[in-house]
């Protein structure tokens, strides 16, 4: 080390005393810095309790506010809730005068409503036996109108205006009327199949026999020539086929297969008790509330009358007998009017509770899931039929017609048409144990069903009066030509099913305004998007798609009511609507029941104006309060790629704007800035609504609010999304 570097090292040298003053600056920077850190973060902590308090106070404030405008807020929805009652009234009205309609229409059908018409009908129709098979399907028909009017008017009258025997009649014609139509179609086949030798055909020497119609399908093939190598049964230009086994090929049997695009095989759904106990009670409690009513008018009544009376008196003393008559009927009148007033009043209010609680029933969850006995019973809680059902059948072909001097003789059988056992119950007397082997079928799909997987295929149980998946092997599905194949031990109706829920939960939903009392519901599941117009009292399928493509249905441009067009739909595949059971197969997003249609009634009401859709953070919230987003809408414009959407949460009795957006990282629900909390959301929108926006609320029709509201109830969208 040089000189210079031993100077720089002494001079670097730090002395003791300086390592002592060093150390005492920097614990004097660090209490100096810990001391403002402590009285900043006082500071701070103070301002934050300050703030809070400001906040505490100010929502204190609004809670005091919202209270004291609640009873005003909740009396003027409940005159614009009267629009549910009315609609009510209404289809009441409608459902008389259809029955005018039909009353005075004269065109020889039965009211099906009517026990000695429809009685009189069944009892008409069971005498004629002669009938061909193209009579049968002609006359089908109209009993199948028959059953329809009969099944929607048990879905469609409310249930307190069913009584528990017209159920009990409801149903009876329409299992008396299926039964019967069934039948007709075996006694029309055993008389085609007595003429089978008069219609063979020249090529194969069998008979063949094609009835398409619209409602029923009818493929008839006897077995004349009984050819041995003739295994395969194929039906001109259809790809229907059956692969039969050498036993049935050498055997004088006919193959018939009645495809009706109707399930009258499935046994109709019994009412659930808990829904039975329900319903009796809101009918007994209108009952009783209406009996009530009535007799507080008529002691009312009485007592004005005996005061008139009273007062009559006097005047008489006074005046002339004529002008004591006079004020006599004026004051009469008057309370007359005043009566009807308060007894209509009084009717409006029952009426309002009662389609309170029939509109709770469409979205109440059953409490137990059903049970089921054995291993390959069809869950029909869980899946649906569709595309009608498959009677095949094996008879035993009756004795031919033989012409004789001039006359054509036949042996009719007393038993009538016999089936054809297959296989027979005792196989003893066979040399081998394949001699009967699965018969593979071919059948052709319904052009009009969609299926978003392959669909299974069920057999009927005639003993346990049930759907079942054993027996069934081999399935094939090609979806391009609608046709599926599998291999059956022993004939009967069939029938393909499909998950209920294969299109729940939602994955998302918009409910847009396109015109006066006009709207748009769109609901996007895994498979779909289906997209709903909703107009005064019916409602129309606008469109489908199907891995973002558009499909083509029959449906679509079809204005219905809102109950047909949901069957219609069910019919189809297109299932978006939760039953009592759903919950027990679907993970839902559960909400309160009361708070869910209070939600559902003040959307409907709100729909004319404003687009309402799904939140992601309606799930985030509790199961008593619910999240939508919501914009003001009142052109008939396509919807805007980013629009600006508002969050709008609900408890059932306080409604409030969020603070968050869509976007959002983080749930709160905190309240918007410079915005107050309401009882309902028509008064919280009412906050910043523009004017032409509140007027087309006002002036909605009852049935269109009705409508929307049903719809809404019956696709669950704040509970299944």
């Amino acid at each position: 080390m040089g000189p210079k570097a031993k100077k720089s090292a002494r001079k670097k040298k730090i002395t003791k005393a300086e390592r002592l003053k060093q150390l005492q600056e920097e614990e004097e920077r660090r209490q100096k810095e810990e001391e403002e850190a402590r009285v900043k973060h006082e500071k701070e902590e103070m301002e934050r309790l300050e703030r809070q308090r400001i906040e505490r106070e100010k929502w204190h404030q609004l809670e005091a506010k919202d209270l004291e405008r609640r009873n005003e807020e909740l009396e003027e929805l409940y005159l614009l809730e009267e629009c549910f009652p009315e609609a009510e009234k209404l289809k009441r009205d409608t459902r008389l005068l259809s029955q005018w309609n039909h009353y005075i229409q004269c065109d020889g059908s039965p009211d099906p409503s009517v026990s000695p018409e429809i009685n009189t009908f069944i009892s008409l129709w069971k005498e004629e036996t002669n009938e061909t098979l193209e009579e049968v399907i002609a006359k089908s028909k109209l009993v199948l109108n028959l059953i329809e009017k009969l099944r929607l008017l048990l879905l469609q009258t409310p249930s307190y205006d069913l009584e528990d025997k017209t159920i009990i009649q409801y149903r009876g014609s329409i299992l008396e009327l299926q039964e019967l139509l069934h039948l007709k179609f075996n006694v029309a086949t055993e008389r085609l199949l007595r003429q089978a030798s008069t219609l063979a055909d020249l090529d194969s020497g069998n008979m063949e026999k094609v009835i398409q119609d619209e409602n029923v399908t009818l493929y008839v093939w006897a077995n004349l020539k009984k050819n041995p190598r003739y295994r395969s049964v194929r039906f001109s230009e259809t790809q229907i086929r059956f692969e039969i086994p050498r036993i049935l090929a050498t055997s004088g049997i006919a193959i018939r297969l009645l495809h009706t695009h109707y399930d009258h095989a499935t046994p109709l759904r019994p009412v659930s008790a808990s829904l039975q106990g329900h319903t009796a009670t809101v009918t007994h409690f209108v009952k009783d509330e209406v009996q009530k009513g009535e007799a507080e008018i008529s002691k009312e009544l009485q007592e004005e009358y005996k005061q008139q009376e009273c007062e009559s008196v006097s005047v008489c003393e006074e005046e002339t007998k004529v002008e004591e008559q006079g004020d006599i009927e004026v004051q009469m009148s008057f309370v007359q009017e005043e009566s009807e007033a308060t007894k209509c009043k009084l009717e409006m209010k029952l009426l309002s509770e009662a389609v309170f609680a029939a509109q709770l029933l469409l979205i109440e969850n059953a409490n137990e899931k059903p049970c089921f006995c054995e291993d390959n019973e069809v869950d029909l809680c869980q899946f649906t039929t569709l595309g009608g059902v498959y009677h095949l059948d094996i008879f035993e072909l009756p004795p031919q017609c033989k012409p004789m001097k001039g006359w054509m003789i036949v042996e009719i059988l007393k038993e009538g048409l016999q089936k054809y056992i297959y296989p027979p119950e005792s196989t003893e007397d066979f040399e081998t144990e394949n001699a009967f082997p699965p018969i593979e079928v071919t059948l052709e799909v319904q052009e009009n069903v969609i299926f978003f997987e392959d669909p299974m295929v069920a057999r009927w149980d005639a003993e346990g009066k049930h759907w079942q998946t054993d027996g069934i092997s081999n399935v094939l599905y090609q979806s391009e030509e609608r046709l599926i194949t599998f291999s059956l031990e022993t004939f009967g109706p069939v029938t393909l099913i499909q998950d209920t829920h294969i299109n729940m939960p939602f994955q998302s939903w918009e409910l847009r305004p396109l015109d006066v009392n006009k709207v748009l519901l769109t609901v996007t599941t895994v498979f779909t998007e289906i997209q709903i117009q909703i107009k005064e009292n019916l409602c129309m399928l606008a469109s489908v798609k199907v891995d973002n493509k558009k499909h083509s249905s029959t449906l679509e441009g079809r204005w219905m009511t809102p109950i047909s067009f949901i069957l219609a739909l069910k019919e189809t595949g297109l299932n978006i609507f939760p039953t009592g059971h759903s919950h027990f197969y679907v993970v839902i997003n559960h909400k309160e029941p009361l708070v869910e249609i209070k939600a559902y009634r003040q959307l409907a009401l709100l729909s004319s104006a404003f687009a309402f859709g799904w939140s992601k953070w309606n799930v985030e919230c509790s199961s008593k309060k619910v999240i939508v987003k919501l914009r003001e809408h009142l052109t008939e414009e396509e919807p805007v790629q980013d629009p600006n959407w508002t969050l709008l949460m609900f408890s059932g009795d306080r409604a409030q704007r969020l603070k968050i957006n869509e976007n959002s990282e983080t749930f709160s629900e905190a309240l918007k800035e410079e915005t107050e909390f309401h009882s309902t959301l028509y008064h919280l929108v009412k906050d910043f609504a523009s004017k032409e926006a509140m007027e087309k609320i006002r002036s909605s029709k009852c049935q269109f609010i009705d409508s929307v509201c049903y719809m809404l109830l019956s696709t669950r969208l704040l509970s299944y999304s």
